[in-house]
């Protein structure tokens, strides 16, 4: 391993930590936050594995190729733990608070395991393992989560996720977040307007707010709270430039926080709210709570009311049951309600919910071959809804250079489209007008005006 004097740990040892992040927005931050105590107590982040004392993964479990991936990683260090065994390996997050004990099991070389409630605690377990050298499993359900932001670790200055409640208490029946996340709660209004107060003063532009099921907020606190109150009152905050808020889930997206979006001019006219199915069938066995007619009002209303929305969605292909009038009604809700984008997945059994109690009976050659035509439609709708800003001037929020080319830079419209475009000077935070030239299913490319 590499040594350094310059980084000393108060208890007068050297310490680097490797740690990499798998899954959603709550998983970054989560990261985010873990890091951010790790480095008040001395620790150096490395981008290598061999340079590492600490390495840990940030774990998900929503799917089966996420753990598959963390598995595959865990079992290559392997040789690296049998050169270093005072290397520390740790697995955080969803797939630790799900399996647990059984990761040791499967990967004895694992010191930690730590779940979704006890990250806050990471300091304290690694020591734990330095002084006793034995495995530590901290996966308390009860544990409630309250770190103390270290708002000047994050990754852009400009921007920053923000938790504002966590779990979720709506169990569909494929998904293990109620399991490993556990039953919503909620951060007081408060407390959420000091850390972004903070946040503000650091530099940042532009928050997203975080939540499994963030259209519940309030839930828990005194009043009737909701996640229109909290928009406004963050909207009323100086300095901020742009609010973003994941992820809706569209039973519980009532009509009146779209009303408040449609008032509030720092709050992007951009919405993630999954549909999973078109199908009602499958709707109805998923435990979603709606109908695919609910769906497609609700989305009406949202767009009348708020003219350059554009939405985003989730689907899942192969559910138990899903035959091929099922799947052509989710191919004709793709088609009516043309999408910005969407994430596809392949049904996979989760152990411990209900969906895994029923036959998962859809052969896989039919789940690749929906998720493919879906893929492909989405790919279409999305290339021809970006051809209708060709020629426009579209407001961008800079966040740095594009990751294709690092001559140019990048950013986002308020509502979502990535654009990349040339500049003399370095405008990362600024807002700035871009008139659109060229697009791609995934970019809009365009060309330096006045910036507002």
């Amino acid at each position: 391993m590499v040594n350094s004097p310059d980084f000393i740990y108060k208890d007068q040892q050297y310490k680097t930590v490797f740690f990499e992040t798998f899954g959603c927005q709550m998983n970054k931050l989560d990261a985010e936050l873990s890091l951010g105590l790790l480095q008040e107590e001395g620790y150096r982040i490395v981008d290598n594995v061999n340079e590492a004392d600490v390495i840990l993964f940030n774990t998900c479990s929503v799917r089966q190729h996420a753990e598959d991936k963390v598995y595959s990683h865990l079992g290559s260090l392997k040789t690296l733990k049998k050169r270093h065994p005072d290397v520390i390996v740790g697995v955080l997050g969803c797939m630790a608070q799900k399996d647990g004990e059984a990761i040791f099991k499967r990967m004895p070389h694992v010191d930690l395991v730590c779940g979704t409630r006890m990250f806050s605690r990471l300091p304290e377990l690694i020591l734990k393992i330095r002084s006793h050298g034995s495995h530590v499993l901290a996966i308390d359900e009860d544990h409630i989560v309250n770190v103390k932001r270290a708002v000047t670790y994050r990754p852009n200055i400009h921007q920053a996720f923000v938790t504002v409640m966590r779990g979720c208490d709506n169990f569909c029946s494929y998904c293990i977040v109620p399991y490993v996340r556990g039953r919503e709660v909620s951060r007081t209004i408060t407390d959420i307007k000091e850390e972004v107060q903070a946040l503000i003063a650091n530099g940042c532009k532009e928050i997203t707010l975080l939540g499994q099921n963030i259209n519940s907020y309030g839930k828990g606190l005194q009043g009737a709270i909701t996640l229109g109150d909290l928009l406004s009152e963050l909207n009323d905050l100086g300095g901020l430039d742009r609010i973003k808020f994941v992820t809706s889930h569209p039973a519980d997206m009532s009509r009146d926080i779209i009303r408040t979006i449609s008032r509030l001019e720092k709050v992007c006219e951009h919405l993630h709210m999954p549909a999973q199915s078109g199908s009602d069938q499958i709707l109805k066995r998923m435990r979603r709570g709606y109908t695919s007619t609910y769906y497609r009002e609700l989305i009406q209303f949202a767009k009348e009311l708020i003219p350059h929305l554009t939405v985003a969605s989730d689907f899942i292909v192969g559910f138990p049951g899903e035959t091929e009038k099922d799947f052509q009604e989710t191919v004709k809700l793709m088609e009516d309600m043309r999408f910005q984008n969407c994430f596809i997945f392949k049904y996979s059994p989760r152990t411990g919910t209900k969906a895994a109690e029923l036959e998962d009976d859809v052969p896989d050659e039919i789940k690749r071959a929906r998720n493919i035509r879906l893929l492909e439609l989405q790919k279409c709708i999305s290339l021809e809804e970006n051809k209708k800003i060709i020629g426009k001037n579209v407001q961008v929020l800079v966040e740095g250079a594009s990751k294709s080319d690092p001559n140019r830079l990048s950013g986002r419209t308020k509502q979502n489209h990535i654009v990349v475009f040339n500049s003399p000077r370095n405008l990362v935070g600024r807002l700035v007008n871009v008139m659109i030239y060229e697009v791609t299913d995934l970019t809009l490319y365009g060309e330096l005006k006045n910036s507002p």
